[in-house]
């Protein structure tokens, strides 16, 4: 289910959540960078930029989570294809259990109704 918000997502919301999901992005196999922020930007989490996703690609790479490999292009130059290994299968799935424990939390501590006599 996609869920799409009438005003854009706070910023440091998307840089809160850009590698779990970029991680996620990558999971269905080798992609590239422009197909990753539309995968993003269709499931309605806002817009990157390039200059945003490339350096965590790069830290990700540095991590051992994904292996990259140039592809020769069919009309044009050639793209870099990010896939995810099993070193970054396991931190996919690190990180969206601690995602879910705090959003969990997150959305506990929000939906907790103030008392109405209570005027701090």
């Amino acid at each position: 289910m996609t869920l799409i918000s009438a005003e854009p997502w706070p910023s440091d919301w998307n840089r809160a959540s850009l590698g779990l999901c970029a991680l996620q992005a990558l999971q269905g196999g080798p992609t590239y960078g422009y197909a990753i922020i539309t995968a993003l930007e269709d499931a309605g989490l806002g817009t990157f930029k390039g200059g945003t996703l490339y350096p965590l690609l790069t830290r990700f790479e540095t991590a051992g989570w994904v292996d990259v490999q140039w592809r020769p292009g069919q009309s044009g130059p050639g793209r870099k294809y990010f896939s995810l290994t099993a070193a970054g299968f396991t931190e996919l799935n690190r990180q969206r259990s601690q995602w879910r424990a705090f959003t969990t939390s997150t959305t506990a501590f929000l939906t907790v109704a103030p008392d109405p006599g209570d005027s701090q």
